[in-house]
């Protein structure tokens, strides 16, 4: 069973990536680009240039797990960055719980194509 430490860490990749890239590629990705560990247990987030899909790079302490969520209709809200040459952003847990549920992060309301299934 997957579950996340309530201490967790989420790091959001602000660059696009190409979303061909497997568990290795975005290791070396986290440790390159984003100057992180892998295997440090905090999630690490990227995207594509068209925002409809996302991969979440996270080290459980017995495996590195490689999770994707792509969208049916519309595209994710991401974050910008909000000084010159960021790539990267740290997300509290409900923000990053936000993101994914579709809400938009910029004025805190669902995004058009959002409706929640009840």
């Amino acid at each position: 069973m997957l579950s996340f430490p309530g201490s967790l860490k989420i790091f959001i990749a602000l660059d696009p990536i190409d979303m061909r890239a497997g568990v290795n590629t975005l290791s070396a990705l986290v440790a390159e680009r984003l100057q992180e560990t892998a295997q440090s247990g905090a999630l690490f987030v990227f995207t594509h240039k068209r925002r409809r899909l996302i991969k979440v790079l996270y080290w459980d302490s017995t495996g590195m797990w490689l999770m994707l969520k792509r969208l049916e209709q519309g595209t994710f809200c991401w974050p910008r960055a909000a000084e010159e040459g960021q790539i990267k952003l740290e997300l509290v847990p409900e923000a990053f719980a936000m993101l994914t549920d579709g809400i938009d992060m910029h004025g805190a309301k669902p995004r058009g194509w959002y409706e929640r299934v009840r």
